[in-house]
C-alpha cells in the first residue's frame, strides 16, 4: 500500500483540512472527492460523494505528522501508519467511523480501532 503518495495540501487550505476517521490521513476535501482516501479507499468509498466524505472524515483532529518513508519510519508504526502511503496524518482524530463501515470491517475480520487515543496497545 506504501507506494501511492498523498497530496500536501497548500498552506492557505489548512483550515478546510479533513482527516479519516480509519486510516487518519490528512488531506482537503476537494481531495477527498477527486481521489478518494488513499488508503483506505476500497472499505470508505469517498470517492465523489460529498456526503460520504461528511461522514467518514472530521476537521477535529490533532497535530499532523509528514510520513515520508513509512516502513522505516518509528513514528509510523507507533501510529499504525506504516502500511499505508506518504504523505500527512492526524495524530489524533475524534470521532468514529459510520456504522455501515464499521459492519463491514467486522464481516472482513478486521479490527476497528479509534484513532483518538482511547484503544491503546
Amino acid at each position: 500500500m506504501s507506494q501511492g503518495q498523498a497530496s500536501i495540501p497548500a498552506q492557505p487550505r489548512a483550515k478546510q483540512l479533513r482527516a479519516c476517521l480509519l486510516c487518519s490521513i490528512v488531506q482537503t476535501p476537494a481531495d477527498f472527492r477527486k481521489h478518494g482516501c488513499p488508503n483506505c479507499e476500497e472499505i470508505m468509498g469517498m470517492k465523489g460523494y460529498a456526503d460520504r466524505i461528511q461522514s467518514c472524515t472530521t476537521t477535529h483532529f490533532e497535530g499532523v505528522i509528514a510520513v515520508i518513508n513509512p516502513e522505516d519510519s518509528w513514528v509510523a508504526r507507533w501510529q499504525r501508519t506504516s502500511k499505508y502511503v506518504r504523505g500527512m496524518y492526524a495524530v489524533r482524530v475524534k470521532g468514529r467511523i459510520p456504522e455501515d463501515v464499521e459492519a463491514e470491517l467486522e464481516s472482513r475480520n478486521i479490527r476497528y480501532r479509534p484513532r483518538d487515543g482511547t484503544d491503546q496497545d
